[in-house]
């Protein structure tokens, strides 16, 4: 399978409506923002590189470690704020001075799918308010 943009925004959008799960990753079952991250991941590529260990809800303001971030630079392409396209991973902080820790793939250069706590997997504008906490921005490996 050719790995483009518009596959990634194609299986992502397959999320939508999947009810939140803090750490579950299954489409149409449950998942949280990383675990639709994770599951785009095993539709492009397979078996997700790494095992997530367990992690409760407050683990970037407990670990105060870029995790997430960290975990995208081993396993997909950082990519400059002004070159993000739809398909990418974007990450965000909830405030300044804070860890990234939320995710979403964006589906286009005004919309992006993600999932959040207390609803489901959705498709949301990628409003002023997102950018101004957008953090990292990341890249599936082997986009044409």
């Amino acid at each position: 399978m050719s790995i483009t943009p518009t596959v990634i925004i194609a299986e992502a959008r397959s999320w939508i409506g999947t009810p939140y799960r803090h750490q579950a990753s299954l489409k149409g079952v449950g998942c949280d923002c990383l675990g639709l991250v994770r599951g785009v991941w095993r539709t492009l590529y397979g078996e997700e590189p790494e095992r997530m260990p367990a992690y409760s809800r407050d683990w970037a303001e407990a670990s105060l470690r870029e995790t997430l971030a960290e975990a995208g630079t081993r396993h997909l392409m950082p990519v400059a704020r002004d070159a993000m396209q739809p398909g990418d991973v974007v990450l965000f902080r909830w405030r300044t001075g804070f860890v990234a820790k939320h995710a979403a793939i964006l589906t286009s250069e005004t919309a992006m799918v993600h999932a959040h706590d207390g609803a489901a997997v959705a498709e949301v504008a990628f409003a002023p308010w997102w950018r101004r906490r957008l953090a990292y921005v990341f890249r599936f490996p082997g986009v044409n």
